[in-house]
């Protein structure tokens, strides 16, 4: 596992966007076994308390479930699988749009720069 933790924003809700962006990658699947709380925190160096706050979050938002004498893992809800690259698109372009709003650049030239732009950056 690799996070990088920025300053701004709670850690805790860094590592539910982490596991948000390894699920719509494709990287955690539907039902997979997730490392337990205290394994988490000792990998990302983080207080276990930050852990448990994190997979609480996640719970409350049912990217993953937890039963009694089993690890935790991911949800089957395809719905909520599916919400996740959604929100996260949302997320980006919303951001994006806020700070791009204010240079008035035409939306023909905008989505063109776009275009350009990422597949420059495509991955062979």
């Amino acid at each position: 596992m690799n996070v990088t933790f920025n300053n701004r924003d709670p850690v805790y809700l860094q590592v539910v966007r982490y596991f948000k962006e390894q699920i719509a990658i494709g990287k955690l699947g539907p039902g997979q076994d997730i490392p337990s709380r205290r394994e988490l925190a000792a990998m990302l160096k983080i207080n276990p308390n930050t852990a448990q706050k994190a997979y609480k979050e996640m719970e409350e938002q049912d990217l993953i479930f937890t039963e009694r004498n089993f690890p935790s893992r991911i949800t089957t809800n395809t719905e909520v699988l599916n919400s996740v690259r959604a929100e996260l698109i949302t997320e980006a372009v919303d951001s994006f749009v806020n700070a791009i709003k204010p240079i008035n650049v035409p939306l023909d030239e905008l989505l063109s720069l776009i275009k350009v732009k990422y597949q420059e950056t495509q991955i062979d």
